[in-house]
């Protein structure tokens, strides 16, 4: 399944960009994610905990920078995981970009997602998916943006030069009630839209 997200940053495309390619540093904003281990300058071990529905899932697993263009802010990854308790895997290739805009820059991220194993059943619903990412996605630019917001001016700019900034306090798992909700209000919300069948 594919699916597109995307987020402000308040930065301009060339300081926005270095500070998203420092994976230690914005690991820890992501929703029950870890960094485990360095492999090299474009692959990285870690692990992240998610919901599906009532379901608590725990991938570990690679990511790997399979192409980085610095000029024109682009990068793309693919990604890898297994559940740790044997329930299937995850497979994922996604791409971003940064495109300037009023108060500094959007990211703009298209993911591919295949999903194998008992952890396919748990996703069946494509909607439930999209959720699920978009909630992700939001939580990490809030606690982005939040962390950007209580560095100096001082280490941003060490951060375009290309020294690393210690990392936040890592970010909370998100919640499997909120993300229900989320669903069940999405789908009353389309449903209300569509408006009356014609009988």
């Amino acid at each position: 399944m594919e699916f597109d997200n995307s987020f402000e940053v308040p930065l301009p495309p060339a300081e926005a960009w270095p500070v998203l390619m420092d994976i230690k540093r914005i690991a820890p904003c992501m929703p029950g994610a870890e960094l485990t281990e360095v492999v090299d300058d474009k692959t990285y071990k870690g692990k992240i905990g998610v919901r599906l529905g009532p379901v608590a899932l725990t991938f570990a697993g690679t990511v790997r920078f399979e192409e980085i263009d610095n000029a024109n802010h682009r990068a793309r990854v693919k990604a890898q995981g297994t559940d740790a308790k044997g329930r299937g895997g995850a497979n994922a290739a996604a791409s971003f970009r940064l495109e300037p805009v009023a108060n500094g820059s959007k990211v703009l991220v298209h993911t591919d997602l295949a999903l194998s194993g008992s952890v396919a059943q748990y996703g069946r619903g494509v909607g439930m998916i999209q959720a699920t990412a978009a909630q992700i996605i939001n939580q990490f630019a809030g606690n982005l943006k939040a962390q950007l917001a209580a560095v100096p001016a001082t280490a941003t700019a060490d951060a375009a030069a290309g020294a690393s900034a210690p990392p936040p306090p890592a970010a909370k798992p998100i919640s499997g009630f909120a993300l229900m909700a989320k669903v069940l209000w999405d789908t009353i919300v389309r449903l209300f839209k569509r408006g009356p069948r014609a009988s």
